[in-house]
């Protein structure tokens, strides 16, 4: 069943407001850069990297999982996680080597392997930007394997920025570089329409029985 069916369906549920929003933000979506998370550990920082991936138009993220659970603090997140797709994949070279083959560019955000510097990237394809942990940042097996490695310029004694203000700097940098671009990096009609449904669904109480019930009676 088509998803733009499913949506008009949907529409009925949402309030006027929350329907004008979707549908005024929805073709600015992109999941052109893809960030892609080291085990974070800090729910402060899942939830500010959530808010901040979602205020740049890019409403997926990767959050690679093996002794912590990404979770955000909905507090911080400001409502940001009823918009942003959370996938969760195993910790693993294999979880890069597969997002890899969905045939994204693997950048690692890391000043290692003679980094490009922010301003000086050229982003020409699309791109998953992979963060590391807190502690250790980007593990050594992602850096060796990364067909990139992107360093933001530092001007003070500090050598590093916290992950969550990383991935704020790097989502707002390469979105101001894609609007300057003639790429075709926003959403295609698919994707579109899938995400509107999922935006329509997180937007409405019950909205996953609601959904299950229309499908059953649809199929």
């Amino acid at each position: 069943m088509k998803d733009q069916q499913i949506f008009e369906y949907l529409q009925q549920f949402l309030t006027d407001e929350r329907l004008q929003k979707i549908n005024h933000f929805a073709p600015e979506s992109s999941d052109f850069v893809l960030p892609v998370i080291e085990d974070v550990y800090q729910f402060r920082n899942a939830a500010a990297i959530v808010r901040s991936v979602e205020a740049c138009g890019f409403h997926k993220i990767v959050a690679m999982e093996s002794q912590n659970k990404f979770n955000p603090n909905l507090r911080v997140t400001k409502g940001a996680e009823t918009w942003v797709e959370v996938e969760r994949l195993p910790h693993s070279l294999d979880s890069i080597e597969m997002i890899k083959n969905r045939g994204y560019k693997i950048v690692a955000v890391s000043p290692e392997n003679n980094a490009t510097l922010l301003p000086d990237f050229q982003i020409t394809e699309p791109v998953a930007l992979v963060f590391g942990t807190e502690a250790e940042g980007v593990t050594d097996v992602i850096l060796d394997f990364a067909d990139e490695t992107l360093a933001i310029p530092m001007y003070g004694f500090t050598r590093s920025f916290n992950v969550s203000v990383a991935a704020a700097i790097c989502a707002y940098e390469l979105k101001q570089k894609l609007m300057r671009s003639n790429l075709d990096y926003k959403l295609s009609e698919e994707k579109l329409w899938k995400m509107k449904v999922r935006w329509a669904v997180n937007s409405i109480k019950s909205g996953e029985q609601i959904l299950a019930k229309y499908l059953k009676d649809n199929s």
